[in-house]
Formats: C-alpha cells, structure tokens, sequence
C-alpha cells in the first residue's frame, strides 16, 4: 500500500504549524517535558529542512536530492543553524537567552519555509518532491541504500537521544550567597578603623540569597585579639590568638532571590549593627556566616580555646566570613 501526498507540501505545512506550536509552549513554560518533546525538532531538524527544501523544491533530478539526502542536510543544517544564531544574538542587546533564541528561530522557520512553499507550488508538479508512505517493506533496495539507510537511522536515533538527555539532565546551577559589610549610611568605604572604648559604633551587614531555596542563616558576631609572629625557622608568618569574645548573633530567613545581571544590584537584606568594645589594643571583629542554627555563647567568656577552628579561614565550619581591622583606644 503507498500513500502520496502530492496536492500539498505536508512536510513543510507540517513543520510550520509544528513550529508554531512549540514556539508557545516554550515561551509559556508548559509541561516541562512535552516542552521538551516540541523543542528537539525545531533544534536538530526544521530550520535544515526548510533551507534545503527552499534550495530544492525539486525531486531526484539533476536538480535535486534524494530523500536520503535531504533528510541527512536536513539535520547537518540545523546542527550548524541554531549555533550561529546563538553566537549572533550573544553580541546584541538580547544576549543569549531563551525567548530571542526562539523566536530568532521561529522568524527563520517561517520566512525560508514560506519561500519552501512558494517554490514548492511554482515547481511544476510532475518535478515536485513528494512524499510516499509504503507501508509495505522495501524489497529492491540495494545492499548500499539499505546501509545508508541504517546510518542515516542510527544518526537521528543518537542525536534525539543527546538531546533529550542534554535536556532533561539537571543543570548544575551557581549557587551562592552575598555577604558583606557597609560603612553606616552606605557612605563609600568610610568602615569605623579607630574608635573610643565603650562608644557606640554601627556597621551595615548584607546578605542576599542566591541559593535556590529558602535558608535559615545564623551570623555570629566574634572580636579576637591576634598577634603575628614570623617564624624564621619556616620562614613564614604564625597567627597567634590571644583573646576571643563573642560579641552578637543575628538570625534571618531569606528566600531566593534570582541574579539580575541586567538592572541595577539592589539589597535584599541589610542589618544595622551596632556594637561597642570596652578592651583596648588592637583588634579584628569577625562576621561568621552559617546556613544552620548555632550553639549559644557568653559574652563573657574567653573562647581562646576554640579561636582556631571558629574563626581560621582555613579550619572555620562557617559558611561565609568577613572581618574589619580596628583599634580601640
């Protein structure tokens, strides 16, 4: 049994309304995986097919291709298509993203699969590429068509395959937090450096979540005394802490908040911090950053015995961590 489609080019008809289709169900975000069914064709297939069908609308002729050999520059075009397009738009305003992706490509599809069509119809019909469905197994291929045929299967099964799984795999996304300090007021890098025994001074701390989730943060506040003694023997410098106090804790739940690479940066959560120390000498007041709750400290207890794994960047169990050199006099 053969079945012809000879009235209409069905492949392109196909495509478009195929292509349309996809276009919003990918800019609407519906059903994440037939999203994903739609988008595979408009990626390896459709943009190829509609080129070389607009090159030649013609069938097997000195002319024209084979099916074969148009299925084969079909997908070899759309493989080369889609990339340049992506490389294009990363040097405009659009940037490399999604929805101008898409509808670069939807533009394309509809611009060169209209010409397909329009030279289509102006080809007479008896030259005209068409399609026959048998539905009967062929029995007069030769050893070659029948071996290219397997490639050609093979190449579409494999690269529907590496798409899919390409896209389906999750994606390993950044994921961080913002932690900082600000002068009091925002005012430019005026941070407190030397301030009086027992006076009130403030710090702004930040922090924005970028983790993809909601997190319960702990910042605990920590002023040490240390001294650097070099050592002549190593030839390199020894961290020496002599005091440790902790000085505050500061509890907040921040949900995520997406980066915008595009506006201005903007806080998602400052805090005033007020404090004031009553030793003298030098000293470094420590922000220690945790995604969990903490134990509960004394502000008048010496910690000294903990100073290394609290507050060594190199041995410390905190998240994130910030310090500001100051002398009290």
């Amino acid at each position: 049994m053969r079945l012809t489609f000879d009235k209409n080019p069905i492949t392109l008809l196909f495509c478009i309304i195929w292509s349309i289709i996809a276009y919003f169900f990918i800019i609407f975000d519906v059903n994440n995986l037939f999203r994903i069914i739609l988008s595979i064709p408009i990626i390896i297939f459709i943009p190829g097919h509609m080129l070389i069908c607009a090159l030649f609308p013609t069938k097997k002729t000195d002319k024209g291709i084979d099916f074969t050999e148009r299925i084969a520059l079909s997908l070899g075009l759309s493989l080369a298509i889609v990339p340049i397009f992506g490389i294009i738009l990363n040097y405009t305003r659009w940037g490399f993203e999604l929805g101008p992706i898409i509808l670069t490509l939807e533009v394309f599809i509809l611009i060169i699969g209209s010409i397909a069509v329009f030279r289509w119809y102006q080809t007479p019909p008896s030259n005209r590429f068409t399609i026959t469905i048998n539905i009967a197994l062929p029995k007069h291929e030769n050893r070659f068509d029948k071996t290219l045929t397997g490639i050609l299967v093979m190449t579409v099964i494999i690269a529907l395959i590496l798409v899919v799984y390409a896209a389906i795999t999750p994606k390993e996304i950044e994921k961080f937090t913002e932690f900082y300090y600000t002068a009091s007021g925002g005012i430019g890098n005026d941070y407190p450096r030397d301030i009086i025994a027992g006076e009130n001074t403030s710090i702004i701390i930040g922090i924005a979540n970028h983790e993809y989730k909601t997190i319960n943060y702990t910042v605990e506040v920590w002023l040490v005394n240390q001294t650097t003694i070099y050592n002549q023997t190593l030839n390199n410098n020894k961290t020496v802490y002599n005091n440790l106090w902790f000085m505050n804790k500061i509890n907040v739940t921040l949900e995520h908040t997406p980066i915008n690479l595009v506006e201005n940066w903007t806080r998602q959560w400052e805090y005033n911090y007020i404090f004031n120390i009553t030793h003298l000498g030098d000293f470094r007041l420590v922000f220690l950053l945790y995604t969990h709750s903490t134990p509960a400290y004394s502000r008048d207890t010496d910690y000294i015995e903990i100073a290394d794994e609290k507050i060594n960047s190199d041995h410390t169990t905190a998240y994130r961590d910030i310090y500001l050199n100051l002398k009290v006099v």
